[in-house]
């Protein structure tokens, strides 16, 4: 007797990143849980197992899309100079980015995040991703290096500035500028040291 496969976390986690693609690439009538269940190579009785519903699946997809990028800017280093940390969350979003097109998608794109009536679990996988950034301008302004404005305020503009920069270049907008890892970073600087605190006269 052969023995019943077992729906684990790299399945979930498959049936996930092609979930994303899907919805990225067809928009949300485009995920079809039979469809889903043949590109990832397993069976409809398994999707349903792990998730329950196309629902349960778009909001698994949006909340492990979050997640991954809390993760990678969690990863970032805090050092004594909030500025340089700005920076380097900064690339550590475009890298995140790059790596997972298709959930970038699901978060930001209308094939993806507002098809989702996001619960509470869903909105805190949501903030807990900017949290990082909030906290590193926090720090800035109280140690006196950035402008003395709500953190919220600095860290917005600055998450706007990457994120139109990696939305162009994911869509494809500046291949013809030919738009380089390096000039994303020289950007994202010269936006930080706007928001540096101007000497009193």
């Amino acid at each position: 007797m052969a023995r019943p496969r077992i729906h684990d976390e790299q399945l979930r986690l498959r049936l996930l990143d092609r979930a994303a693609e899907l919805i990225s690439t067809h928009g949300i009538d485009g995920l079809s849980l039979r469809r889903l269940a043949a590109d990832a190579g397993t069976s409809t009785t398994a999707v349903y197992s792990l998730f329950g519903s196309k629902a349960a699946v778009l909001r698994a997809v949006y909340i492990e899309a979050f997640q991954r990028l809390s993760r990678r800017l969690e990863a970032v280093a805090r050092t004594d100079d909030p500025a340089g940390d700005l920076l380097e969350l900064g690339m550590a979003y475009h890298g995140s980015a790059l790596a997972d097109p298709h959930l970038y998608a699901v978060m930001f794109q209308r094939s993806g995040s507002t098809a989702l009536e996001a619960d509470e679990v869903a909105t805190e996988a949501a903030t807990a991703a900017m949290r990082p950034l909030v906290e590193t301008v926090e720090r800035g302004i109280q140690g006196g290096l950035l402008a003395d404005l709500p953190a919220h305020d600095i860290a917005y503009a600055c998450w706007a500035m990457v994120h139109g920069l990696v939305s162009l270049e994911l869509d494809g907008c500046l291949a013809a500028v030919n738009v380089s890892a390096g000039s994303c970073r020289a950007a994202l600087a010269a936006n930080i040291r706007g928001w540096l605190r101007t000497p009193a006269a």
